[in-house]
């Protein structure tokens, strides 16, 4: 579950950043048009974009934050239950080559 809103973050992000490279774009093509509305329209756009900029890294270094967190979790767990590790890999390892071996 952590890991689909890890992924799902990290393409948010990535769609964010998408979004504003096209706007910067949009902006530096729109840069001699003349006219009150164009104007207007490129400095609302412009905030939003500075807006938008500052909230991707914000929700990019929540995601690192939450993957350093994780393996934080998961190395302090090892460490304390080696055994359990151990076994809980081989299970997932089993699992795995059940699946595979099927096709």
């Amino acid at each position: 579950m952590a890991e689909q809103t890890a992924a799902s973050k990290e393409k948010l992000v990535s769609d964010l950043k998408v979004v504003i490279s096209d706007t910067e774009e949009l902006l530096r093509a729109t840069t001699g048009v003349a006219g009150e509305k164009v104007s207007e329209l490129r400095e609302r756009l412009g905030v939003r974009l500075r807006d938008a900029k500052e909230r991707v890294l914000d929700l990019e270094q929540a995601v690192v934050d939450k993957t350093k967190a994780c393996a934080r979790a998961t190395d302090d767990f090892v460490h304390d239950q080696p055994w359990k590790a151990v076994g809980v890999a081989a299970a997932l390892g089993l699992a795995l080559g059940v699946l595979i071996g099927r096709r």
